[in-house]
């Protein structure tokens, strides 16, 4: 059994087959973090519009971003782990702006199907805990991203 995964195309820009490459790229990812099977993630596809108000709202953010996450696991000051449950984890929802991709697509000279995979990869690694504030943190997390996108073949 893989991750649930509920994805949403706000834009109604992407094919069956793009929506079925995250998926089974967010399901690779995973299995390479021992992500529990049925750990639920949702992954939204919205216009750089909606992703500048979200960024501003949640973020405080006043401008467009391409991937924003919001982690269901993190834990705030004095709340409790709950362990030992037979309830599948809440991962998060992973939120890309498709126009953000197609920008960045043509700028690092790759395919948009390359700069989605990076943008839901990267979503998905904050989700599992990793994060790029210091120089240390980021080298981690990067590198395992490109080792993720290059052995599921998504390469740049």
């Amino acid at each position: 059994m893989s991750l649930e995964i509920d994805i949403f195309d706000e834009v109604d820009e992407l094919s069956q087959d793009d929506l079925a490459v995250i998926e089974n790229l967010l399901n690779f990812a995973a299995t390479k973090e021992k992500v529990e099977p049925g750990s639920e993630v949702s992954v939204t596809f919205v216009s750089s519009e909606r992703i500048h108000e979200i960024n501003r709202e949640y973020r405080d953010k006043d401008r467009p971003t391409d991937v924003i996450s919001f982690a269901l696991e993190e834990r705030g000051e004095g709340e409790m782990e709950i362990v030992g449950t037979d309830i599948p984890r809440v991962l998060g929802d992973i939120i890309i702006s498709t126009e953000k991709a197609r920008e960045q697509a043509v700028e690092y000279n790759h395919s948009f199907m390359r700069e989605l995979g990076f943008l839901a990869v990267h979503g998905f690694l904050h989700l599992l805990g990793y994060d790029h504030e210091n120089e240390e943190d980021e080298k981690r997390m990067f590198s395992r991203q490109r080792e993720i996108l290059d052995e599921y073949g998504l390469t740049r």
